[in-house]
């Protein structure tokens, strides 16, 4: 969403990337349009993108519909009594975004990559938009300069970046 607003504020962004890990309830948002939390969730080395409700894009749709509240009223509702809704096509046309997912086999497979390339010790969420960006660029040969937002600090989740690495831990 922070990146939307430095779009819609001028910074020259070509094309905004969602990355989501196992839980990619957003990907498939992205590609369909319809928004369904009535899916298995699964806990992951990548928290902060545990969710199968994003507060994030309930903001994002606000502004995709002309800031009209009773069209995100509407869509929240029937997310809360069904689990899921549909975006106006008018909506979606407006959603400029790619989207994808790494699953934690694809996750470690990165840090581990990484580091032994370029030693980059990076955490479980970039790992994530980093696999996500490199899918997005084989599949559409987009070759444009990327900023990627790294979102923590390795230390943070230690198990999980030391096991990618091939590191054994005790007790953990």
């Amino acid at each position: 969403l922070a990146a939307y607003y430095a779009k819609q504020m001028g910074l020259p962004i070509h094309k905004l990337i969602c990355a989501s890990n196992k839980n990619n309830v957003l990907t498939d948002f992205i590609s369909t349009g319809t928004y369904d939390r009535n899916r298995p969730f699964y806990p992951t080395t990548s928290p902060s993108m545990d969710i199968l409700i994003s507060s994030n894009l309930e903001r994002l749709l606000f502004h995709l519909a002309d800031e009209d509240d009773s069209i995100v009223r509407q869509l929240m509702e029937d997310l809360k009594n069904e689990g899921r809704y549909t975006v106006p096509q008018q909506v979606l046309s407006r959603l400029h975004f790619a989207g994808g997912f790494s699953d934690e086999e694809e996750t470690a497979a990165t840090i581990k990559r990484l580091f032994d390339t370029y030693s980059y010790l990076c955490d479980t969420h970039t790992a994530v938009a980093v696999s996500v960006h490199e899918d997005y660029c084989a599949r559409t040969g987009d070759d444009t300069k990327t900023v990627i937002a790294s979102t923590a600090n390795p230390f943070k989740f230690p198990h999980a970046v030391l096991t990618a690495l091939g590191g054994k831990t005790q007790g953990a």
